[in-house]
């Protein structure tokens, strides 16, 4: 009887670890418009918001995410109450700590940068804190190339901000994030997060995951075999009916990638949302 309990637990030792050594690949990643620091938002205001903001994070234990409308006082908020994790990125005005950023942030105990950069969504895309087209603001992407620690494979994350007003810097916009993904991730797997500014069935996004145009991605919430959450990403802080809110923030892939779940939170705590935006988390595999 001994040994018979003794190779029981052998076997479920074994089945543990193989297990844990297969979740150590899987990556949560997440695309987070944090909501700029403004004194207008009242109670809203990112004093108030930090903490909550810097849990979601920790409570789904996300190891990789884009984030948008990022000061740096919030970038440095955020790397205070994250220890663990470091970033890419730059602010778009001055492609150094001046206006917005839209940075990747990681765990550094799992990933490693090879490459990275930045680019504006503009008619040149070098022309740092240029507006591009009929754009309202200056736009920024930043890219990386990452390895992971914990298989030894490299892919490419890239994370954006489109236009909120201008058509023609929308459209080209997205248009440029499809030419600089294939130009830049070396045939790699691509996962692209960001705040598109636009609906699914908008242009930009029919852009993006046009199946037409052999570089188009694939919006993972379309492909995860378990949903969670609304059908709906901006709610202006719960100010927005729930039938008129809109879905506009989004996690892309394309190549070698396994899609487990999305999930939009959509969680807030006691009156407090963590940003007007919720957070899209999904669960990721390269193969």
């Amino acid at each position: 009887m001994k040994k018979v309990l003794f190779c029981l637990m052998a076997i479920l030792l074994s089945v543990n670890v193989l297990f844990a050594k297969q979740g150590d690949k899987e990556m949560n990643v997440v695309s987070f418009n944090i909501r700029l620091n403004t004194p207008v938002d009242g109670d809203n205001q990112w004093t108030h918001r930090k903490d909550l903001a810097a849990n979601v994070i920790k409570f789904y234990d996300v190891d990789i995410f884009g984030s948008q409308e990022v000061l740096h006082l919030q970038l440095t908020d955020l790397l205070e109450r994250l220890p663990g994790y470091d970033y890419i990125g730059v602010g778009r005005e001055d492609g150094k700590t001046k206006g917005e950023y839209t940075p990747i942030f990681y765990k550094k105990d799992r990933f490693k940068v090879l490459k990275s950069g930045n680019f504006w969504l503009a008619e040149d895309l070098n022309a740092v804190g240029k507006k591009g087209w009929d754009a309202a603001c200056e736009r920024v992407a930043t890219w990386g190339i990452f390895l992971d620690k914990t298989s030894g494979k490299k892919f490419f994350f890239l994370n954006t901000h489109l236009d909120h007003m201008g058509k023609v810097a929308r459209h080209q916009g997205a248009s440029l994030v499809l030419e600089q993904v294939k130009l830049l991730s070396e045939g790699l797997p691509v996962i692209v997060t960001g705040d598109f500014n636009a609906t699914p069935d908008d242009d930009p996004i029919q852009v993006l995951t046009n199946p037409s145009d052999p570089r188009h991605l694939t919006h993972t919430r379309e492909i995860a075999p378990l949903k969670y959450g609304p059908e709906w990403t901006f709610h202006n802080f719960g100010r927005i009916p729930n039938d008129e809110r809109a879905w506009i923030d989004y996690i892309f892939v394309k190549g070698k990638m396994k899609v487990f779940r999305h999930g939009v939170l959509a969680e807030y705590l006691n009156s407090l949302y963590p940003s007007d935006h919720c957070p899209v988390i999904s669960t990721l595999l390269i193969q």
